[in-house]
């Protein structure tokens, strides 16, 4: 059973469970548990039956794991002047050639030098506000603006991004 409420996690591996794993493997494998990189940008203590423990420890059946963590959400997403290799470019649609090693969009680990930062400053946009507090839908799409696709942070190519997404709202 997993319990999680920002900034606490707690869950207890089941008394079948066979052998051993990494605490951070076994976390990131839950249904609710979280992920691999949120674990590692943000955590500020783990405990394991009540003690110490780091990342890498191995867990085992019934052992009680607690973890407690800082999640850095930045105030707004700002623009950053990142080179882009631009592919084509209108007035409604610019498409980019991502480079391996960047991620699309903000997120817990990677809340600077992303895709979404290069194309504000590229187009002169100012900073994405309102991104910090709230779970909303509304919260979380400003976090996630306009650029659909499947490619991860270590995939290279093509990306769509619509302008008008990035567009400040009306007054």
């Amino acid at each position: 059973m997993e319990t999680w409420k920002a900034p606490f996690f707690e869950a207890s591996v089941p008394d079948d469970f066979l052998g051993s794993e990494r605490l951070d493997k076994y976390i990131s494998s839950l249904p609710q548990g979280l992920g691999r990189s949120k674990l590692k940008s943000g955590v500020q203590e783990i405990l394991v039956n009540g003690k110490a423990a780091k990342l890498s420890c191995k867990i085992r059946a019934g052992d009680k794991i607690q973890i407690f963590w800082q999640d850095n959400v930045p105030d707004n997403i700002e623009p950053e002047n990142i080179p882009l290799k631009i592919v084509y470019e209108d007035d409604d649609v610019c498409v980019v050639n991502k480079e391996q090693g960047m991620v699309t969009h903000p997120a817990a680990g990677n809340w600077t030098g992303t895709l979404v930062n290069a194309l504000l400053f590229h187009w002169g946009r100012g900073a994405v506000t309102g991104v910090k507090d709230g779970d909303t839908p509304q919260t979380l799409e400003r976090r996630r603006p306009g650029i659909v696709h499947r490619l991860d942070k270590d995939t290279r190519g093509g990306r769509m991004a619509p302008r008008a997404v990035f567009e400040p709202p009306p007054c």
